[in-house]
């Protein structure tokens, strides 16, 4: 039997706020053995990722910390600021949830790969070098010696997480604390990130504590699973025992909560008519395309919303290497009915949405939106206009949404700027979308820190509504949610396409979110579609190589999560 590296007693955690005080864990007792994996899970505020911060002591100073983390024997609350510099990246790293808070956008990522080894005098020059390159080849990213001049700014979010994983892994530590570490990945890259993880935790006897929200993961990947509720551990078994036969009652309503492959559809699949929406132009003779799909019920032609054809686009990055992030694509979106784009990260499909949205200029092809053609920027005025037909919603609203600005002015901001209404008219239209994304009316006055992650997802997803749209794009708007809050947005979601006729968009990595309210799929890889068509006949009859790939790294498919 392993033996037990950290040793968690007592845990009582208090943040001192300004108005009050928050008890975020209370009492909590848990060992983590060396080569083994703890899963700990439970809604956003549940008191996870607190438990994480205490262990690498990197809470505020107006946060009170009690009881005892002992790590190979010694309080960690005991610690000098000097032993804490001893101890973290060395002894205990830490893969933190937001690439882009984790990294400094000064710095190149060899240099902060590096920095841990150069700190603790753990190698220098060539040798260190090497090492950098090997943990982020190890972690998944392509290319790792030609980029390691190359800055944050210049990958995608997942390749992003990919170099912090990279920054735990290359010191060797004892201890690996993972928030939320795939959150932001496509499964197969899922997959190889985990893969690593866990091969270190065998190999090397290295314990690794990963927080997570996805149970899926924690069904396939950890030994033990400690759900929080609270800042209360609720339950702490096996996690065989505890998939197949959980005890309490939250952790059974967290497994019905979660989304999966074999779920029921929350639109069911088939073409549905939507809004009539405004001509849009033939690309090639400025005719108006009257065709569109044909509606499985009533046998009606569906217009056509928004289409991108023949669309290019590449990036240059800092060493002046061409990466083709879009080839050739075109896509056809009807009304009423809801697509996806799915695929790895960097594939293209997030760029292909922005150059939809008109956010980045295509090299070559054009976009047609609502009536508008375009191929290079679009103008003010044109942009104003397109805001009246396409709204986004985008993955992380603590970044999309002003943090100086009331939620009130925050959902209102798109008809202030298209104009043409009155105070009267935004507050009411206000005060109506909040009842319709179920969020309280004192929430006008408040501000993006005093509401929740799903919460702010509901008033990104209300403003988006405020101009009445015929097509929302949705850039992976439920990926960094807990499960239950996530089956919320969902249903939220399902409900607006059924009572408004809304187009969708939605850009995501999770095949069964994707299933739930998606019609059609198209398959991205290497910035071209390989495979696209009705959801569930891609996934049940894949037909390209890549697709079946997708489809056979999504974790937690032999248990119902």
């Amino acid at each position: 039997m392993s033996r037990q590296i950290l040793d968690v007693r007592g845990l009582d955690v208090v943040y001192k706020l300004s108005d009050r005080t928050n008890h975020a864990v209370r009492a909590i007792d848990f060992g983590i053995a060396a080569g083994s994996i703890t899963a700990l899970v439970g809604e956003s505020g549940s008191g996870k990722s607190t438990v994480g911060k205490a262990i690498m002591g990197l809470h505020h100073g107006r946060t009170k910390v009690r009881g005892a983390i002992s790590f190979h024997g010694r309080n960690l609350l005991e610690n000098s600021s000097r032993q804490w510099r001893d101890v973290r990246g060395r002894q205990i790293a830490l893969v933190p949830q937001d690439p882009l808070a984790g990294l400094n956008p000064l710095k190149t990522i060899g240099q902060q790969v590096g920095e841990v080894l150069f700190i603790h005098g753990l190698a220098r020059g060539e040798q260190l070098t090497q090492k950098v390159i090997a943990a982020l080849e190890s972690a998944g990213l392509p290319d790792a010696r030609e980029r390691l001049g190359d800055y944050p700014h210049q990958f995608s979010g997942g390749q992003r997480q990919r170099i912090l994983i990279a920054m735990a892994l290359v010191a060797e530590p004892d201890l690996i604390i993972a928030d939320e570490p795939t959150s932001a990945l496509d499964v197969t890259v899922q997959r190889l990130i985990l893969d690593n993880l866990v091969g270190n935790v065998r190999e090397k006897n290295t314990a690794l504590l990963l927080i997570t929200h996805d149970l899926a993961v924690a069904s396939d990947r950890a030994d033990s699973v400690i759900v929080m509720n609270q800042g209360e551990i609720v339950e702490h078994e096996r996690a065989a025992q505890l998939f197949t036969a959980p005890q309490h009652p939250y952790t059974i309503k967290l497994l019905q909560s979660a989304p999966a492959l074999h779920s029921e559809p929350l639109i069911a699949p088939r073409v549905g008519v939507g809004n009539v929406t405004k001509p849009v132009q033939d690309l090639t003779d400025n005719r108006v395309e009257n065709t569109g799909e044909k509606d499985t019920e009533t046998g009606g032609t569906l217009p056509v919303v928004a289409s991108v054809r023949a669309v290019n686009k590449t990036f240059l990055s800092a060493s002046g290497r061409s990466v083709a992030a879009v080839q050739d694509v075109s896509l056809t979106l009807h009304s009423g009915v809801s697509y996806a784009l799915v695929g790895e990260s960097g594939s293209g499909k997030t760029t292909t949405a922005r150059i939809l949205l008109g956010l980045e200029t295509p090299d070559s092809g054009s976009i047609q939106v609502g009536g508008q053609s375009w191929n290079t920027t679009p103008t003010r005025v044109a942009r104003r206009a397109l805001a009246s037909v396409m709204q986004p919603v985008f993955q992380d609203p603590y970044s999309s949404l002003d943090p100086t600005h009331k939620i009130g002015r925050l959902i209102t901001e798109p008809m202030r700027v298209l104009g043409g209404s009155s105070r009267a008219q935004r507050t009411a239209r206000l005060r109506e979308l909040l009842d319709r994304v179920r969020l309280p009316q004192d929430v006008i006055g408040r501000k993006v820190f005093e509401l929740s992650g799903g919460q702010l997802q509901r008033v990104a997803i209300a403003r988006a509504l405020t101009v009445n749209p015929d097509l929302v794009v949705l850039d992976e708007p439920v990926s960094a949610l807990d499960v239950s809050v996530q089956a919320q947005v969902l249903e939220l979601l399902a409900e607006l396409h059924r009572d408004a006729g809304l187009t969708y968009l939605m850009i995501s990595h999770d095949l069964a979110v994707v299933r739930l309210i998606c019609h059609q799929v198209a398959v991205m890889q290497q910035g071209r579609i390989v495979e696209r068509g009705a959801t569930t006949d891609v996934f049940e009859r894949p037909q390209h190589e890549y697709t079946r790939e997708l489809l056979d790294a999504i974790p937690g498919r032999e248990v119902n999560v």
